[in-house]
């Protein structure tokens, strides 16, 4: 993509209604545009970088044997008064009516939903077990929206649910999505830490939230140094290894990790030389709630024996349009963004010091073309304007990799390259340039 044919609307000073730095760099760097309180329209960057999350998110809910589908963002007010839940959510539900007088509200989460579709279709345990997800725009009428993205009212969230005949085999698919978590968030580049969790208005016995350490976060965790000094993804598990799984479940949530609410100082298990105190943002909750859902809407099947079984469900929520803002505030410096090269927006940016000058354009115009068939997703920057201007907005959006040719380099056949998340800085011959930025 050439910069001079992008719309990427960049600021140099902070809005003065950003209060974290997280929305300060999203609408500088111009990933975002607030429309009204709490919503906001995503500009080309930050919908792209918004659909690699996506991506990332849906590969990994799909490993788990996960079905994806779409659910409607608006519903009756019949099921959640089937749930008792309309009355009960409160005013963060925003309520609405049709042209019939029809009670609708725009939907907050789906549990309702799915379980109704399920339940119209699934009769027996050969059908089982059944998992099925979406990625949605959601809302939440928040009383005091703030923060950007971070607390907004409408958001990108991928929802998922599951479907069992017994407890067992409940908690065998909450272990699974529960791995598959890990795994997400260490291929969005951060390490998300589970905390056990209430499960507040959803429901249930079983729950843990994931947390990124941020020095912004809105809640105090404590976490055992062992969470950021291992890795705890757990490639070598497979799925299908029921057994192996929850061993590793097991082992896993031993580890000490609680949020302040949760964390009690004078009956702690861990020495303070081994214990972390630090700041976090939830960007995942899943929960394991049994019967809650089915019980009312009447999701049974027939066991074995011909027997109707209630089923016994789950649920399991990544903040898609959060994550972003989370990693935002893990990971950046004075000068702007620095993303993880799986989310990045671009994989390299090529900056010509002096567009116009023939030698530096042909140069630029020749990488650009040898980048993209080597399969990089690249920003020639083209733009006639100052170097310090460019080289002050490729820092802002945070391109992993930067290429900056001159004149001077371009008659020796060179170009500088820029590691934008270390700051190092070298010089290579243009047919090596694949072998520094991989």
């Amino acid at each position: 993509m050439r910069y001079s044919q992008y719309f990427l609307p960049t600021l140099k000073e902070n809005p003065k209604e950003a209060e974290i730095v997280s929305h300060q760099l999203m609408l500088r760097a111009g990933l975002i545009r607030q429309t009204s309180s709490g919503i906001y329209a995503w500009l080309p960057l930050g919908y792209k970088i918004l659909k690699k999350i996506m991506d990332i998110v849906r590969e990994e809910q799909d490993a788990t044997g996960a079905n994806e589908m779409l659910m409607p963002t608006i519903q009756s007010a019949d099921l959640w008064k089937e749930s008792g839940r309309y009355d009960a959510y409160g005013k963060e539900m925003l309520r609405i009516t049709d042209r019939h007088d029809r009670e609708m509200l725009f939907g907050p989460t789906n549990e309702e939903m799915i379980t109704d579709i399920f339940k119209s279709y699934i009769q027996s345990y050969k059908d089982l077990p059944c998992n099925l997800y979406h990625i949605q725009w959601k809302f939440r009428d928040e009383i005091r929206p703030r923060f950007g993205v971070m607390r907004g009212r409408e958001f990108l969230m991928k929802d998922a649910y599951s479907f069992d005949m017994n407890p067992d085999d409940a908690r065998y698919s909450y272990q699974k999505y529960f791995l598959s978590y890990l795994r997400t968030f260490d291929r969005l580049g951060v390490k998300a830490i589970p905390m056990k969790a209430d499960t507040g208005p959803i429901g249930g016995d079983l729950s843990h939230e994931f947390i990124i350490l941020a020095e912004t976060g809105e809640s105090g965790v404590f976490v055992d140094k062992q969470w950021m000094e291992q890795d705890f993804t757990g490639r070598s598990i497979e799925y299908a290894d029921r057994e192996g799984l929850g061993k590793y479940f097991d082992k896993i949530t031993d580890i000490y990790a609680a949020t302040d609410e949760k964390h009690d100082e004078e009956n702690c298990p861990l020495a303070k030389d081994q214990l972390i105190e630090a700041r976090g943002i939830e960007v995942g909750h899943i929960f394991y709630f049994g019967t809650k859902y089915s019980e009312p809407f009447g999701a049974k099947v027939t066991d074995k024996d011909g027997n109707l079984v209630t089923l016994e469900m789950g649920s399991y929520g990544i903040g898609v349009s959060r994550v972003m803002a989370a990693v935002i505030e893990a990971s950046h410096d004075e000068n702007g963004i620095i993303w993880p090269e799986s989310i990045a927006p671009f994989d390299v940016a090529v900056i010509n010091l002096k567009t116009g000058d023939a030698a530096c354009d042909a140069f630029c115009d020749n990488l650009y073309k040898t980048l993209q068939k080597n399969g990089k997703d690249v920003l020639y920057d083209d733009r006639d304007i100052r170097a310090g201007n460019k080289f002050a907005d490729i820092d802002l959006i945070g391109v992993p990799w930067q290429i900056i040719v001159g004149p001077r380099g371009v008659a020796a056949g060179m170009v500088e390259i820029k590691n934008r998340k270390t700051g190092e800085k070298q010089e290579a011959a243009k047919d090596k340039i694949l072998d520094v930025i991989g």
